[in-house]
């Protein structure tokens, strides 16, 4: 299976979690978070086809 590409910044992840608790993160969690980035994503595609339309919106996120 190929890897799957990366969703996130994960400069800015890293940064943001340093900033908020001083703790380190480590590499494995920005593939954690991308998955579940793509798994948001896959719902909210669901959500924006089955109410027939093309475009993705923030409601479908909900």
């Amino acid at each position: 299976m190929a890897e799957k590409e990366t969703l996130v910044i994960a400069s800015k992840v890293k940064a943001y979690i340093k900033n908020a608790s001083e703790l380190k993160c480590a590499a494995s969690v920005i593939d954690v978070l991308s998955e579940k980035v793509r798994a948001l994503c896959d719902a909210a595609i669901k959500n924006a086809k089955s109410d027939g339309r093309k475009t993705l919106q923030d409601k479908d996120f909900k």
